[in-house]
């Protein structure tokens, strides 16, 4: 009985430290997920993925304890007359112990498939933020040549007239004026 409750609390020690270093590294890869998000980007909405994660949380937590109530199931079968009949009881527990494994490598084979799935949002979320600062890069990008067209075709007087009615420094060739006054528009 001691060796049984013994690898019952092994087990079970188990479940949990893996349970927790599962919600750690979830905890930590959220948190850098949106360390790479920048102020302007488009709202992505992660209230998806937090619900599949605390869905990957619960079936791990329902394995743990359906995994629990077996064992509990198989010693309570070692107590009372069925101590005396210790030669059919051992087939039993031998019966219950392979029905547990079997169960917990069917509900392992769940976990994992939600791990998948979870890893498989978490990659499209990273994928909706590249496309983001992509598409933030290229409005940038646009924005500025289409400051530029104001004073392309200016002659460098005017354009230093301009510069000089904003306390610009007047010096350099016409690109490094335009740029200068462009950079004085955007601010």
């Amino acid at each position: 009985m001691t060796s049984t409750t013994e690898r019952y609390r092994a087990a079970t020690s188990q479940s949990a430290s893996t349970v927790e270093k599962v919600a750690d590294f979830w905890t930590q890869g959220s948190k850098k997920l949106t360390d790479y998000m920048p102020a302007g980007l488009p709202q992505v909405d992660l209230v998806p993925f937090v619900e599949r994660y605390f869905e990957f949380v619960q079936r791990t937590v329902d394995i743990s304890r359906d995994l629990t109530i077996k064992w509990a199931e198989s010693a309570g079968m070692l107590s009372g007359v069925v101590r005396e009949q210790a030669e059919s009881v051992s087939g039993l527990v031998r019966e219950q112990a392979e029905s547990a494994r079997d169960f917990a490598h069917e509900q392992a084979g769940k976990a994992q498939q939600a791990a998948r799935e979870q890893a498989e949002l978490t990659e499209q979320a990273e994928e909706m933020v590249r496309e983001a600062r992509k598409a933030e890069r290229e409005q940038a990008r646009h924005a500025h040549d289409t400051a530029r067209e104001r004073y392309e075709g200016l002659t460098k007087a005017e354009l230093s007239d301009l510069l000089d009615k904003r306390d610009l420094p007047k010096t350099g060739n016409v690109d490094e004026l335009i740029e200068r006054l462009v950079e004085a528009d955007s601010k």
